[in-house]
Formats: C-alpha cells, sequence, structure tokens
C-alpha cells in the first residue's frame, strides 16, 4: 500500500480547502482581522487573536441569538443549548448538565465503546475496503451516545438523518437566514417531539440512562425542565456524534499521509492522546468560532463595532507560524498542542473527553486488527463542503488484516 507525497495541507485535501489554506496564510501576514465584505462579519486569523476572542467573555459574547431568525420552533428548541449563552445562565445550565454528564461517566463509558467498536468491525471481517465514513466513523458515536442516553439504537439512522438537514445539508451557516432556518424547520420540529416524548417517558419510569441523570441534577432547588434537557440532548446528539465521526476520519488522513507516525503508533500507543490533538489541530473538524462583540474593541489592528459577529477561522488559527513550529507538518509528538477545536475557557466543548476517548479507542481497534489500512488510491473521496466542516462523508480505505 503506498502513500502519495505529502504537500501544503497533506494530499488528501481538496482543491477548495488547499487555496482556503493558502489565502488564510496570507491574511495571516497581511490582515489578520479583516470584515467579510459579502457576510459582514469579522473574521480572525492569527492565534493569538483568537485566543483572546475564545477566552475573553466579557468583551466576546455566545449569545448570537440576534443574528438568528426568531423562529419560535428554533427559540424553544435551543433552550437548553448552554453554549450558546452568557454568564451567568450558562454557568447554571453547564453545572446541572455536568452533574450527569461527569469525567468520571465518561470514563466508564471505555468498555463499551471498545465492544461497539469490536462489533462494528467484526462485521467487516470479510471485506477488504470499506467506507470508513459509514462502516465505522459514523456508527460508533452516534451507538454510543444513544446508549449513554438511553436512547434506542435502532433509531440511529433518524439520527443522522437530523444532523444531517441541521448541519450538513443546508450549511453551517444556515441558522443565520430565513432561509436556512425554514429548511431546518421540519427537522427541529422531528427531533424535539422525539427527544421530548423520550424525556417524558423517563420521568415516570426508573429507567436508566443519561436522560434520568439530567431529570435528577439539582444544585440549591433549581433542576432542568423537559425542554432544557432536550435542548441539551440535541447539542449532544447532532453536534457531538458529527464531531466525533469527523475528527476519526481526520485521523486516517493524517495517519494515511505520515505512515511513520502510524508505525511508532503501533508501537507505542501510548502517544494516541497526543496524536489525536495534533489531528484536532492539524484539521479541526469545524472551520468556525462565532463570538459577538459586547462592545467596540480593538482587535488585530482593526476596530470592531459593538454588536458585530466574529468568526475565528480554526483552519488558521491552528496553523499560525507564531504559535507553532512548522504548522504545515503532522507531528504526533508537538507539545504543547494548544489547539481551538473544541473551544476554550469558560464554553470548552462539555463532550470533548467523550469524543477523545471514542477516537483514541476506535484507532488503537485499527491498529491492533489491522496490519495496514491504506486511503483507496482508485476511488475519489468527497468531502464535507468545507464551510462547515473539514471532513470527508464518503473515505474509501483499504485493509490489510494482520
Amino acid at each position: 500500500m503506498t502513500r502519495g507525497a505529502v504537500s501544503m495541507g497533506g494530499p488528501h485535501v481538496s482543491d477548495e480547502v488547499r487555496e482556503m489554506l493558502d489565502r488564510y496564510r496570507q491574511m495571516r501576514r497581511t490582515e489578520p482581522v479583516s470584515q467579510d465584505k459579502d457576510t459582514g462579519r469579522w473574521q480572525v486569523f492569527r492565534y493569538g487573536d483568537g485566543m483572546t476572542v475564545a477566552t475573553d467573555a466579557n468583551t466576546f459574547s455566545n449569545d448570537l441569538s440576534e443574528f438568528i431568525p426568531d423562529h419560535e420552533e428554533l427559540r424553544t428548541f435551543s433552550k437548553g443549548n448552554f453554549q450558546n449563552m452568557d454568564q451567568p445562565r450558562h454557568r447554571e445550565l453547564r453545572g446541572l448538565v455536568s452533574q450527569g454528564f461527569t469525567p468520571r461517566f465518561v470514563a466508564g463509558m471505555a468498555p463499551r465503546i471498545e465492544t461497539v467498536a469490536k462489533e462494528l468491525l467484526d462485521a467487516l471481517r470479510d471485506r477488504d475496503r470499506i467506507d470508513l465514513v459509514t462502516d465505522l466513523a459514523q456508527p460508533l458515536p452516534v451507538t454510543v451516545i444513544a446508549e449513554v442516553m438511553g436512547l434506542p439504537v435502532s433509531d440511529r439512522a433518524l439520527f443522522r438523518k437530523w444532523a444531517d438537514a441541521l448541519l450538513v445539508d443546508n450549511g453551517i451557516d444556515a441558522i443565520f437566514s430565513e432561509q436556512g432556518v425554514a429548511a431546518m424547520a421540519p427537522a427541529i420540529r422531528e427531533m424535539n417531539a422525539y427527544l421530548l416524548n423520550h424525556v417524558r417517558e423517563y420521568r415516570t419510569s426508573d429507567r436508566e440512562g443519561l436522560i434520568g441523570d439530567l431529570i435528577a441534577a439539582e444544585t440549591d432547588g433549581m433542576t432542568l425542565d423537559d425542554q432544557e434537557i432536550v435542548g441539551f440532548l440535541a447539542l449532544l446528539l447532532i453536534a457531538g456524534h458529527l464531531t466525533t465521526s469527523t475528527l476519526l476520519s481526520n485521523a486516517i488522513l493524517c495517519l494515511d499521509e505520515n505512515p511513520d507516525a502510524t508505525r511508532q503508533l503501533r508501537d507505542d500507543p501510548g502517544l494516541l492522546p497526543n496524536a489525536i490533538e495534533e489531528v484536532l489541530r492539524y484539521r479541526s473538524p469545524l472551520f468556525w468560532l462565532d463570538r459577538r462583540a459586547r462592545e467596540t474593541v480593538e482587535l488585530g489592528g482593526c476596530e470592531i463595532p459593538a454588536g458585530s459577529q466574529v468568526s475565528v477561522a480554526l483552519a488558521s488559527v491552528s496553523r499560525d507560524e507564531e504559535e507553532f513550529e512548522n504548522p504545515d507538518t503532522f507531528d504526533i509528538h508537538r507539545n504543547p498542542v494548544r489547539h481551538l477545536a473544541f473551544g476554550m475557557g469558560a464554553h470548552f466543548c462539555l463532550g470533548a473527553p467523550l469524543a477523545r476517548l471514542e477516537v483514541r479507542i476506535a484507532l488503537k481497534a485499527l491498529l491492533d486488527r489491522y496490519r495496514d489500512f491504506a486511503v483507496a488510491s482508485d476511488e475519489p473521496i468527497v468531502y464535507h463542503d468545507p464551510r462547515g466542516f473539514q471532513g470527508a462523508t464518503h473515505l474509501p480505505v483499504d485493509l490489510l488484516v494482520a
């Protein structure tokens, strides 16, 4: 199995993404903060400025509601999505949710994740070519998340349909337009009714699962109502499984481009956690991190007016030469790897530990089971729209059994 020579961004990069990376490199040098003439949003291209936007909650708000068309169903559905809230409400909701979704809870999922990964790979034992996305990267996290919540795993095709409708088919920026929200509305209605029904069933049963833990969560007499629980479940189910799926497929792309790294991981699986962080830096699943300027602020030599939408280009800040030595090189020994793929500060992604655990277990299973695996050279990779996700929707991989 042979690999191509590594080039800017790696050989497994679409021409569109390669052009974006080239443009971002130029923007870091000449216009590190600039206003996009088409959308009006301010775009941030350097790491230091991106870190400021991600962590300075006093200046940059997570509440983007004024940029989103007012739609009753979307408003109701977003009630428990604390990632889009500011303090103190963010702290209150996140604190309640964290009582169920604890680090100990996530760590305890490892045996089940290993079992699910084994079952998925066992089903592929007679095949020497798979679609990494549909055969492993997508069903693994959606199965795990469904089991974590206590939802029927048999409904995972529904979950994928909703993820595509809300984050893929209509574009990641769909939520900022009337037309986009209207296109998303049927999926929002269907998903809201589905999750709300399960939450209400849990309130009248003794079933175990994350939903039950969220119902029981309490702080100073404060509890989560049904719609707040639905909002968090939707966030975990949709954004969580799609981000994890993209991260796993991106890891395979990175390893295929860097066979020496693959050999090192076979010899020392203890390198996997750091390798995953490097994948997150080198190929961040998301392209943008969005905030709203609470007040007029100077950033990167520009004055950004109060109320402006500010978007950090994650694919640019993670390649900033001022922060990362040889940023266009994939290096599993890079330390530290201070990427922003999961955010930073108070709004750091609550689901990040689960995503890291799932990808680590899946990669180890692949390395243990197969003597080699390589992206197919005679079948095209199909990519997400890079304006939203950086990753593949179809990734043909050839397998050589150990």
